[in-house]
Order: C-alpha cells, then structure tokens, then sequence
C-alpha cells in the first residue's frame, strides 16, 4: 500500500469527486480511479460502492477514511518537523508588528520566549497593516501581529489575540480632552494623525476614511513617538487601539475610548502565519502571546 493511494483516496472522499480529486492531485481521472482499485484490491474490501457518477463509502471505506486523515495528519507533522531539525534557516523567528502598536506585552513574550528558546535568532520589524501582510504574503517574516482588516483566509493561520477597544489621543489643550469619551462626529473637525510610510499613507487613510469612518483631514507621521508629539502640539488626534496594557500618556496627552451609534468602536488583533510555513516556534510563540495579553500586569 502506498501513502500516495491514501492521500488519493482521502481526497476523492473530501472532494465527493474523482474529476475534482484528480484535479487537487494533479493527475488524470483515470489514473486516480485506478489507484482507488488497486488499493481495494490490495486490501481485498470494496471502499467506495459506485453507483453510475456518484459514490458511496462502505463502512469499511469509512473506518479507512478516517484512519488516512490521522496518518496523513502524522505524516505532515513529520514532514514538517524534520525540515525543522535539519534546516538551520528554521532557527530563527522573524516577527512583525504593527507601527502603532506600543503596549508591554510583546516585549515581554519575546524575553521570555528567548530565555526559553535561545537557540532560536529572533528579528523584528515594524510597518503599517498592508506593509506586514506584503512581508508575510512573500515569506520575508514567519508571523505577524496585525489587525483584520479582510476575511480570514485558509492559506493562513488566523490565530485571534484578542478585541480591543479603540481611542483618541488628544491634547490635553484640545476642546475636547475634557470628556469621558468621543465620537466619531465629534473628531471629524480634528486632524488625523496616522503613523505611515509615504508609500502607505494613501492605503492607511482610505481604510481609516472609508472603512472605520474617519473623517475629516489627514496627517502623517513616520514613527509613534512623531505621532504623539504632533498631537502633544495639538495638531490632531492620534488613533490607537489598547492591545493588552498601554503606557499611561504623558501629562500633556489625554487618550478618550471612540463612540460609534453609543458604543466604543472595537477591533480584532490577531497572530497570522502560513499554513506551508508552520512550525513550533511559531506557534508556541503565538500562544504565549495571547495568555500574556489575555493577563496583563
């Protein structure tokens, strides 16, 4: 028997068709028909009853069904795991983060994730939403933490991290820094700070503007510290999400929660990696990230 003969049986199960299956196996009909018999020959029981176009599994069909699943499952693993021990490029784990991202709780993961696992070379970079989902589409980083901005896809993992709540830093000379909160109507006279590339800065505001419903005018800054001295200067408002425990701002900074329709405007962060590319310390990684955010000090 043959893995290959497994993995062909398994597919013409979860495709419910010997054309599609062949298809995702990239052979021919006939080919994938005849691996299916030789396979019942050698196991000398009828896996599969046809019946003109279609098929039905047998109860032994089942039992081997869901058997093959388990053991290709294994094989994968192993595949996956022996690629790991034996290529020294898997030592490593290149992490992406958002630019506006300031909370404790990454740096916190990433010491402890060293001390644990200091044969593994840790990189990091920082960049806008669209910028980190480039880096990791091409495989220039192993996982990234950034907001969902589009429907989850199954060439990814899409490991959630947590909603969080977003806000508006203000200065504390701003009319506005005196209330418990404001709304998206109340910001639209107040300048934007966005933190972003120049190449990102069209991409960032169109998302803000159309999809959030920020409106108003825009400006730009290219690091959060810029950000948060513009709007110390009172020239805008900056946004930013409370992703497990931000820093107090500073005295002459005010952060309010964002109100849309009498609710707090609310985001999803989530780890993404590949599914080609998984390994443990990617995801050990992930989940010491998401206990230490859902515990922070």
């Amino acid at each position: 028997m043959l893995l290959r003969q497994m993995k062909y049986f398994a597919a013409v199960v979860d495709c419910a068709s010997f054309t599609e299956a062949a298809e995702k196996c990239y052979i021919s009909q006939s080919a994938i028909s005849q691996q299916i018999q030789s396979l019942e020959r050698e196991l000398g029981v009828e896996l599969l009853h046809r019946k003109k176009r279609r098929f039905e599994m047998t109860e032994a069909g089942e039992y081997f069904y869901s058997r093959c699943k388990i053991i290709l499952s294994q094989v994968d693993e192993a595949v996956r795991e022996t690629k790991r021990l034996g290529t020294d490029s898997e030592l490593q784990l290149r992490i992406g983060y958002l630019s506006g991202y300031s909370g404790l709780e990454l740096h916190k993961v990433i010491a402890e994730f060293s001390g644990l696992y200091p044969e593994v070379a840790i990189h990091i970079v920082n960049g806008t939403h669209e910028e980190l989902y480039n880096l990791l589409r091409v495989g220039d980083v192993d996982v990234i933490l950034n907001d969902q901005r589009r429907a989850f896809s199954d060439f990814y993992v899409n490991f959630e991290l947590m909603r969080c709540g977003c806000y508006a830093e203000l200065s504390s000379r701003s009319p506005l820094s005196g209330r418990d909160y404001v709304s998206l109507e109340d910001l639209k006279g107040v300048p934007c700070i966005l933190v972003a590339s120049r190449g990102q800065r069209n991409v960032e505001q169109d998302y803000y503007q159309n999809i959030l419903g920020f409106g108003g005018s825009y400006l730009f800054a290219d690091n959060l510290e810029e950000g948060r001295l513009m709007v110390a200067s009172n020239r805008g408002f900056l946004p930013v999400e409370n992703v497990g425990s931000l820093p107090e701002p500073a005295s002459s900074i005010r952060r309010l929660p964002v109100y849309q329709e009498g609710h707090q405007i609310m985001r999803n962060y989530c780890a993404f990696w590949r599914k080609d590319r998984t390994n443990y310390y990617i995801e050990e990684f992930a989940q010491m990230l998401r206990r230490c955010l859902a515990k922070p000090d």
